[in-house]
């Protein structure tokens, strides 16, 4: 992952990003990512539950 922190306190996922990063371009060249999960991740405490999250910015 890039740039996100997932936590858990029981059954609330809190994610944290730093929106002050970049990682550069897409791989469209279209928007400058922030963060991403790089595809989908397992919930800490919840690996039946997935998540994939991008951030970005045009």
């Amino acid at each position: 992952m890039k740039n996100i922190e997932m936590t858990t306190n029981g059954d609330i996922l809190t994610i944290t990003v730093d929106l002050s990063q970049r990682f550069g371009k897409s791989s469209s060249g279209k928007s400058t990512i922030i963060a991403s999960t790089e595809g989908n991740q397992s919930v800490p405490g919840h690996e039946d539950v997935k998540i994939g999250l991008n951030v970005y910015t045009k």
